[in-house]
């Protein structure tokens, strides 16, 4: 009887020996498993300041680089084929400080890469007067009944007072969606989505392919109406709002890196003349000013499809010189990435200020 009882007690502490021994076992696991979570949230942590400060270097090298083109006397113009929209480099390049900028730069455990565009390639929107807005609509492919309200609500959105303009908007329309007109200037394009009358296809181009809910309506004909008639009537102009125009820029469009469709916004100016100014900005400035980039907004004389009248006014709306950019900062620290960007207001070689730095 004594020998039984010893082995019922022996088998009862042996389970609770193996109970005890489990539940340690999940206990240790359970802890090792949070502490390697917590060792990743700080490495997580230590990554993400580091790949702010690698953000913030990009854009001091993007301030080094735009001030160091302006030092370049022989190329008295920002052109796309210089070092800092991507180009190989001017004929002066070679000779400044510009010929080592390197593509990737390696900092600390990191590296970013960087690009940089000049927003005077576009039209001011905060600007831009009711017949350049009714001219980019026309260029579209908008009917005259869709273009006033548009251009109407535009104008009242940025205006300071609650007066409306033709069939356009001010805040008792947009109650309804509990929201006001904004009375102020446009801080980022995206607010043009909030207007009245401003669709996605209208924003960004009825052929976009690169913005999803474009995509889908193209691929599923979901376009309306007003769309449809422009992607019958101009297929040739693919441009949306966001491609035409900038909420931030000196104001002037330069010649020398605007497209053939923001040229077209400028009066006077039709497709023809536009393609013949981009087409006649290629090459390499050889200092003559014959060929390569325009080195002041009369040269566009040497064009012949461009007659001396439309010459003659174009320096009233346009520069050889841009003065506002957006910096794009690729960071990556192993396989952690951020995107950062910057824009940067540039007056002389060394005023170049950062207006405004986020990250995506």
């Amino acid at each position: 009887m004594k020998l039984r009882h010893f082995k019922e007690t022996s088998g009862i502490a042996l389970i609770i020996v193996m109970i005890s021994v489990t539940v340690l076992a999940i206990l240790a696991g359970g802890f090792a498993y949070s502490m390697k979570v917590e060792t990743r949230l700080a490495r997580n942590a230590n990554n993400e300041s580091e790949l702010e400060w690698l953000g913030r270097s990009g854009v001091e090298y993007a301030r080094w680089i735009l001030s160091e083109q302006l030092r370049i006397g022989s190329e008295p113009y920002d052109a796309l084929n210089q070092v800092w929209a991507g180009g190989p480099g001017g004929i002066g390049t070679t000779n400044s400080a510009l010929l080592g900028v390197q593509r990737e730069v390696k900092l600390g455990n990191g590296s970013f890469t960087w690009k940089i565009l000049d927003l005077d390639r576009k039209a001011n929107i905060n600007t831009a007067s009711e017949a350049v807005l009714q001219q980019a609509l026309m260029l579209m492919g908008a009917s005259p009944g869709d273009t006033t309200p548009i251009v109407g609500s535009i104008l009242d959105w940025i205006d300071t007072d609650d007066s409306t303009h033709m069939q356009g908007a001010e805040t008792s329309f947009y109650q309804a969606s509990h929201y006001t007109a904004k009375n102020g200037p446009i801080d980022d394009l995206s607010e043009l989505l909030l207007i009245n009358g401003v669709t996605p296809e209208i924003y960004w181009g009825i052929t976009a392919t690169n913005h999803p809910p474009a995509a889908f309506q193209v691929r599923q004909g979901r376009l309306s109406p007003m769309a449809q008639m422009a992607q019958a009537q101009a297929p040739a102009f693919t441009s949306g709002l966001v491609d035409l125009f900038t909420p931030i820029s000196g104001g002037r469009i330069n010649i020398n890196t605007a497209s053939a469709d923001v040229l077209q916004l400028i009066p006077g100016l039709d497709r023809t003349m536009a393609e013949a100014i981009v087409a006649g900005r290629q090459g390499e400035d050889d200092g003559s000013g014959l060929v390569g980039p325009y080195r002041n907004v009369q040269e566009v004389r040497r064009i012949p499809e461009v007659n001396l009248g439309t010459a003659g006014i174009l320096p009233q709306f346009c520069d050889v010189r841009s003065r506002t950019f957006e910096v794009q900062i690729d960071a990556r620290i192993g396989n952690y990435t951020r995107k950062f960007v910057a824009v940067l207001g540039r007056n002389n070689p060394r005023e170049v200020q950062i207006l405004s730095f986020y990250w995506k």
